[in-house]
């Protein structure tokens, strides 16, 4: 019975200790081989391995006494995979919290006014706070994870400042700016000048992606989107260089020649009427609206003065000798 009651005192007093060694721990700050120091918790572990990860990571604490710290307040189960940050005075009951609330670090991904889909991917791809579950995919898989109905996705994701938990999927920051594109096309489409010959927001986004990539300034995008119309309704080709650029893809070195002009392909607005079949690049919020609500203008020409602005003209001769005067070379209708 002694024997029974020394046990007993031993254990009592043991488990005192450790909940006093364990509260100790809990409150006292970690220490940190950098400041601010991040760490990854990756997607399925348990709390055994994301303690061990930070403390390979560089906090300086036990990985046991973490996970038993854990185990004790019932939160061991509870952690959120991701990339966080802490700093210098945290403690380890404030980085268990942290942990399962999911308090993880922001990245941030900037998709710019004229970009390709591809360079897109590509930017994704160099990014190393994305998960890159996209890699080895076809840009048709692509659309169908993210839910998307068309079949192309050039045009299709909005220019915008994305910020998202580091280790978020690529599938995800894609989601979001292909939805918050069609949210973008259907206020502006919503906002229409009723006379416009677009008959889907389709054929005004892949306009506004040809306005996009031949301004150079702001204050032009009006009077390019404009000029595009005249043509359009009046049935001229819209003979634009980055359409007939697009349509050359890897076989464009940098430099236009003129059988570049004469090349029909889809895309080469020289040698077809209309539209384009798809977007040519990703166009901005102005760009759109300046397709969707275009001013009244009796010009059909505009060429470069190169310092980024344009000279409108209503007629060929008068393009002509603009063309004369702010290029070296004779340049074709812009």
């Amino acid at each position: 019975m002694r024997l029974l009651k020394l046990l007993l005192s031993i254990a009592l007093l043991a488990g005192f200790s450790l909940i006093v060694v364990m509260f100790v721990f809990a409150i006292r700050p970690l220490e940190l081989r950098a400041t601010p120091l991040e760490f990854n918790i990756p997607f399925g572990v348990g709390l055994r391995a994301a303690s061990k990860a930070m403390a390979q990571s560089g906090i300086d604490f036990s990985p046991w006494q973490f996970s038993l710290l854990g185990r004790m307040l019932g939160k061991d189960s509870n952690i959120k995979a991701g990339s966080y940050e802490i700093d210098v005075g945290v403690t380890p009951l404030q980085l268990l919290d942290k942990l399962t609330l999911g308090d993880v670090s922001e990245g941030e991904i900037v998709i710019i006014e004229g970009k390709r889909f591809s360079q897109l991917r590509a930017a994704l791809d160099a990014y190393p706070f994305v998960r890159h579950d996209t890699t080895g995919l076809s840009n048709g898989q692509i659309l169908g994870l993210i839910g998307a109905a068309e079949v192309y996705p050039e045009g299709l994701f909005a220019p915008d400042t994305y910020l998202f938990s580091k280790n978020s999927s690529d599938v995800d920051i894609l989601r979001r700016a292909y939805h918050a594109m069609q949210q973008r096309l259907i206020q502006e489409w919503e906002k229409r000048d009723i006379k416009l010959p677009y008959s889907q927001p389709y054929e005004a986004l892949i306009m506004a992606s040809i306005v996009e990539k031949e301004t150079g300034i702001a204050a032009d995008r009006p009077q390019v989107a404009a000029v595009f119309l005249n043509r359009l309704r009046s049935g001229m080709p819209l003979q634009t260089d980055p359409t007939v650029i697009y349509g050359l893809g890897e076989q464009f070195d940098g430099n236009l020649r003129k059988r570049d002009l004469q090349a029909d392909t889809p895309y080469n607005s020289y040698t077809r009427l209309g539209l384009p079949p798809t977007p040519i690049a990703m166009p901005g919020v102005a760009s759109l609206q300046a397709v969707l609500n275009p001013p009244t203008t009796d010009k059909y020409y505009f060429v470069a003065r190169g310092d980024g602005s344009s000279e409108f003209s209503r007629t060929l001769e008068e393009h002509n000798r603009a063309v004369a005067r702010y290029q070296k070379h004779t340049g074709e209708p812009g």
